[in-house]
């Protein structure tokens, strides 16, 4: 089953070096999720082949604009696409009356459903669960209300095998059963054990995105043991005052913050302008977590 991150924006605060303002694609089973949405974002959907009337949520991590200012342009871009599903955004409470602002001054109705979700920034929070997967929010420190997402896949049932099966006379009604781990007993007193005829499905994987933030202990709970760490790693950590002020991380922290978690891999992003070049943000975080990546745009990575 398909798990995976598309890039779609590093940048943070402006557009420089061919790099953009944040913005990320999450592809789960061909539910496709936006995460962020930079200025720019439509025009990187487009170059890397991504629909946008197939995104169905977008998940806005706070109110800078190098992480909303593409949505209205998304939005109206969607509606003259001639979308008609429902879009589910989840971002703070004020997003929703600075969207319904412009499309009133721009005399704009859309033909589809907006469906919004105000965030708390205060509390963790489950904001959406379906049969495969929940996303949760969870409260980052930084000079505005934010939030990270942590996506989980939720436990698939284990598996029947077939060649084990097909040559008994087993009543199918026990077919769901046994792949939720359960033994069954038919009305000769035949036994039917799941441990002997399923195998055990693959493990969940998860994927957390954590937006601009210091680097701090209040969320090391809320991605604990993830899979793929995103983490914004916007300064080197000779520029830690400045992290501090702005209320940033640095790539040594991130990667810190990795170790602490026991995360699988860690991605850093959201890089300052400072930086033309990535290369010495990844080896200062490898000194300190060995499976580190830079995040770069139009690339997927594998949960």
């Amino acid at each position: 089953m398909k798990f995976e991150v598309l890039i779609l924006g590093n940048s943070s605060a402006t557009p420089i070096f061919e790099r953009h303002p944040t913005a990320q694609i999450i592809n789960f089973n061909e539910q496709i999720f936006l995460v962020d949405c930079g200025e720019g974002t439509q025009m990187q959907l487009s170059r890397f082949g991504i629909k946008s009337n197939k995104i169905s949520h977008i998940f806005i991590s706070h109110l800078h604009g190098d992480h909303y200012l593409g949505l209205v342009g998304l939005l109206s871009s969607m509606n003259l696409h001639g979308r008609y599903s429902d879009l589910h955004l989840y971002g703070p409470a004020p997003l929703i009356e600075i969207i319904n602002l412009q499309l009133k001054y721009s005399e704009t109705t859309l033909q589809y459903n907006l469906i919004f979700h105000p965030t708390n920034s205060e509390a963790e929070e489950l904001i959406f669960e379906n049969n495969s997967i929940r996303v949760t929010a969870f409260p980052l420190k930084h000079r505005v209300p934010t939030t990270g997402f942590r996506f989980d896949e939720i436990q698939r049932p284990r598996a029947l095998i077939r060649e084990r099966i097909e040559h008994l006379n087993m009543p199918t009604v026990f077919f769901s059963r046994l792949k939720r781990g359960m033994d069954c007993v038919d009305l000769d007193g035949t036994v039917y054990r799941a441990e002997e005829l399923t195998k055990p499905a693959p493990v969940p994987r998860s994927y957390a995105y954590c937006s601009d933030t210091r680097a701090f202990d209040a969320y090391v709970s809320s991605i604990q043991g993830v899979d793929l760490l995103y983490h914004e790693s916007t300064f080197m950590h000779d520029m830690i005052g400045r992290a501090i002020d702005t209320l940033h991380s640095t790539s040594l922290e991130a990667a810190q913050v990795a170790k602490q978690v026991g995360a699988k891999r860690l991605l850093l992003g959201h890089y300052s302008a400072r930086y033309r070049e990535l290369i010495p943000l990844l080896e200062e975080a490898q000194l300190e977590f060995v499976n580190v990546e830079l995040s770069l745009e139009g690339k997927w990575y594998k949960v």
